[in-house]
């Protein structure tokens, strides 16, 4: 079995159903688990620089609690064309000190886990990882994270040293950021989804629409296009990890949300139903660990 310090972390996106995949988050805090090594993808990236961050109540909260905030969007935003999440707010403005959803940018420094998180770059379609060390300060974090997290059609593009992302889900991992982990050189892998374990994404009814609806980033048109492939490539990929003994896998037994729920309560549900889960699942998940 692989031990702790030989295995890495890997967190699944899915926009708000990270609701329900975030108690493993508060669990990995609360134990104090220490992997050499974290990566996500979109909602991935939010939980993966919470597990760095090491605060459980914001934890929770950014998927729970802050999201029935009438700050962060809805549709009336999206009418006017700025996106139905307030991605600056969200991003940005609450995460500063003493602000509503404020991080902890100086746990995150001291952390000893690296960091890997993923965005698509519109420009060419390609993947752009950033690591820890190219976390500059707070605000760099935070844009990266938001440029990671950034739903195609629901949060509008932003520019990051000077170039246009996206969602890294669009990108050839498909949202689960395995390659990025495999690339540092890991082979041991616990890996957290958003999913259920029998879920298979289908291939576009319409590709044309995407086409039409993003004609001026046709490169977003293809991410989105291509992406089932992708993703259950990847997916497939993992079974095959988990049969040799090299990957845990997580899978939520119910998911009770889509990727842009903001109904509190709904929210709190899937939180209680992940906690729950975890908590039947951490014996299991301490063996493959070897703690």
């Amino acid at each position: 079995m692989p031990k702790l310090d030989e295995t890495a972390l890997v967190f699944e996106g899915g926009g708000m159903r990270a609701s329900g995949t975030s108690p493993v988050v508060v669990s990995l805090i609360k134990d104090n688990i220490v992997f050499p090594h974290v990566s996500g993808i979109s909602a991935g990236s939010s939980n993966s620089i919470n597990y760095m961050g090491g605060d459980v109540q914001r934890s929770k909260e950014c998927w729970v609690d802050f999201l029935g905030s009438p700050q962060i969007g809805g549709l009336n935003t999206f009418v006017k064309g700025e996106g139905y999440f307030n991605a600056e707010y969200i991003y940005e403005t609450a995460t500063s000190p003493g602000q509503a959803l404020s991080y902890n940018y100086e746990a995150f420094q001291n952390h000893p886990a690296n960091l890997r998180i993923g965005a698509y770059r519109v420009s060419d379609g390609k993947e752009q990882y950033w690591d820890k060390a190219s976390m500059r300060s707070q605000t760099d974090l935070m844009q990266k994270v938001r440029a990671s997290s950034t739903m195609p059609g629901l949060m509008l593009p932003i520019e990051v040293d000077g170039e246009l992302y996206m969602d890294g889900a669009l990108g050839p991992s498909g949202g689960i950021h395995l390659d990025a982990a495999m690339g540092d050189g890991y082979e041991n892998f616990v890996v957290v989804m958003t999913r259920p374990r029998s879920y298979r994404k289908s291939a576009p009814r319409r590709p044309e629409f995407f086409r039409r609806y993003f004609r001026e980033y046709p490169t977003v048109a293809e991410g989105l296009i291509n992406r089932w492939h992708h993703y259950n490539r990847t997916r497939d990929r993992l079974f095959e990890l988990e049969r040799e003994g090299r990957a845990w896998l997580y899978f939520p037994d119910k998911m009770m949300v889509s990727n842009h729920e903001k109904n509190v309560a709904k929210l709190q549900a899937n939180y209680n139903a992940g906690e729950a889960q975890i908590a039947r699942m951490w014996p299991d998940l301490m063996r493959f660990l070897e703690l």
